[in-house]
């Protein structure tokens, strides 16, 4: 599964890597790439086969943001036109976002604009400590917009109003400071840091890791009240009644494997 602007491997049976193959233009994207990438996550989100994606990038920087060619085709679109296309990334997001299966941002190199929406919407993140992050729309007379919910979610409201309003550059160690990157490595420990995680998500059952994702998203940001409350244990039944929880805990007290951890 691959055309010109991605490519999907499976260097192991349950890791899918999601690889933006356009470095000549710094990975930025367009049209056809936000296509094939919700082909892609919405292709492996319905492969039971795989249980972990890893979405990395060629080239020195892992995604510009918007394309060039596809900015100027853009500054000649009708409202409505303008709608439809943004209609299409924010899609794009919320299905790399949405995935039931856990997701890796793999970020070997700058990541500016709809770059760091892509990294936001991944549930995990290993930056190179040579990479770069810019929201820089404002310097354009844009706005960070579908990719905001993603931003603020994962550098904090407060972060996100500096970055979102100065467009400041800012390094791998205060994207780590800031949480918007979970670990900060040299390059050439990219790769380590990435299966480091793999490895993790591979040893937790994956009808868990789904369940965890929905409880994180409906949890984050709500307030506690009643009805949240109500909710989490709603969560918590389904989880011991669920085939992979009964197996679970029945593996741990017979101090056993789980069939999930191989």
């Amino acid at each position: 599964m691959s055309d010109d602007s991605i490519r999907i491997t499976r260097p192991a049976s349950a890791v899918a890597w999601v690889t933006l193959a356009r470095p000549a233009v710094r990975n930025a994207f367009n049209d056809v790439v936000i296509a094939a990438l919700t082909r892609a996550f919405r292709e492996l989100d319905a492969d039971e086969s795989v249980r972990v994606v890893v979405l990395a990038a060629d080239g020195p920087a892992f995604c510009a943001g918007a394309d060039l060619h596809w900015m100027r085709r853009m500054a000649d679109y009708s409202h409505a036109q303008n709608l439809t296309d943004a209609a299409g990334l924010a899609e794009m997001l919320r299905t790399i976002a949405t995935c039931r299966k856990p997701t890796i941002a793999r970020v070997q190199g700058d990541a500016y604009a709809g770059g760091m929406g892509l990294v936001a919407a991944c549930d995990l993140a290993v930056a190179a400590d040579t990479a770069q992050f810019c929201l820089s729309e404002v310097k354009l007379g844009l706005i960070p917009a579908t990719i905001s919910p993603y931003v603020i979610r994962a550098m904090g409201a407060r972060a996100a109003q500096r970055y979102c309003l100065t467009a400041e550059r800012f390094d791998a160690a205060t994207a780590l400071r800031l949480g918007f990157v979970h670990e900060r490595v040299p390059p050439d420990a990219l790769d380590a840091g990435v299966q480091a995680f793999v490895a993790a998500l591979l040893a937790a059952s994956p009808e868990a890791l789904a369940a965890c994702k929905r409880l994180l998203h409906e949890v984050t940001g709500q307030p506690i009240d009643a009805a949240l409350i109500a909710r989490t244990a709603v969560f918590i039944a389904d989880a011991r009644a669920s085939d992979d929880g009964r197996h679970g805990v029945r593996a741990f007290l017979d101090k056993g494997k789980p069939r999930w951890s191989g």
